[in-house]
C-alpha cells in the first residue's frame, strides 16, 4: 500500500473570521521580508510564550501590563497566520515539520497564557483557570487523534477556531484592565464558564466518536470473517 498523502496542510471548517483572513493572506504575503523564513515565523512562538509568562508575571503587580500580553498575543496571531502561508507561497517545502512544530509551539502558548492567568486571578479561582486550559488542551489533543485516523485536520468547532478565541482572550484582558467589577464578576462567573467549556468538550468528543464509528462499522463484518 503506498504511503498515505499528507494532509495536515489542508484544513477543515470555516471559523467566522475565515474569510477575512484569507483575504488578508493573500495581500500580504508577497510582502513579508525574504530573509524572514516560515520557520523562523513558527518558532517566534517560543518567543511569545516567554513573553506572554513575563507580562503576566508583572500584571500580578500592576494589571496594566495585560496591555503587554494583548500586544504579544496579536504577534503571535500574525506569525502563526503567516509561517504557512510563507511556505506555501514560496514552495519552501517543511509541511510535515511545519505541521508537527507549528502545532507544538501553539500548545506551548496555550499553557503559557494558561499559566499567566493562573498568576493573575486570586488563589480561589486558579484551579477554575487550570481546569479551562486543560479544556483547550484536551480539544487540541482530540484534533490531532482525529486527524491521524481521518486524515482530516479539524480548524474550528462551532465556527470558533483560534483567530476567535484570540479575541476573546484580548476583550477579556482589556476589560479587566478598565474594570475592576468586570475581575470580580468573570471570577464568579469562572464555575460557570467552565461548565460550559466541559460541556462543549463532551459534544465535540461525541460527535468525533461517533463519525469514527460510523467509519469502522462497515468494516467489522469483514474483519470477523462475517458477510462484506
Amino acid at each position: 500500500m503506498g504511503e498515505r498523502s499528507f494532509a495536515g496542510n489542508a484544513k477543515v471548517g470555516k471559523p467566522l473570521l475565515d474569510r477575512f483572513e484569507q483575504a488578508l493572506v493573500k495581500r500580504c504575503v508577497s510582502k513579508i521580508p525574504p530573509w524572514l523564513q516560515t520557520y523562523h515565523l513558527t518558532l517566534l512562538s517560543l518567543v511569545w510564550s516567554g513573553l506572554i509568562l513575563l507580562c503576566s508575571r508583572l500584571a500580578t503587580e500592576d494589571i496594566h501590563w495585560l496591555w503587554g500580553s494583548s500586544a504579544v498575543i496579536l504577534c503571535q496571531y500574525v506569525t502563526d497566520l503567516f509561517d504557512g502561508a510563507v511556505g506555501r507561497y514560496r514552495n519552501t517545502g517543511l509541511v510535515r515539520w511545519g505541521y508537527y512544530m507549528d502545532h507544538l509551539l501553539d500548545f506551548v502558548f496555550l499553557g503559557a497564557v494558561g499559566g499567566g492567568y493562573a498568576w493573575i486571578v486570586p488563589e480561589a479561582y486558579r484551579l477554575h483557570v487550570l481546569l479551562l486550559m486543560g479544556c483547550y488542551a484536551t480539544l487540541m489533543v482530540s484534533t490531532f487523534l482525529a486527524f491521524n485516523v481521518t486524515n482530516e485536520f479539524q480548524l474550528a468547532y462551532f465556527r470558533i477556531g483560534p483567530t476567535e478565541a484570540r479575541i476573546v482572550l484580548l476583550a477579556i484582558n482589556a476589560l479587566l484592565i478598565l474594570s475592576e467589577g468586570f475581575r470580580q464578576r468573570l471570577e464568579r462567573a469562572s464555575p460557570a464558564i467552565l461548565a460550559v467549556s466541559v460541556a462543549a468538550l463532551a459534544v465535540v468528543v461525541y460527535r468525533t466518536q461517533r463519525r469514527l464509528w460510523t467509519m469502522d462499522v462497515p468494516e467489522l463484518p469483514r474483519k470477523r470473517g462475517g458477510a462484506p
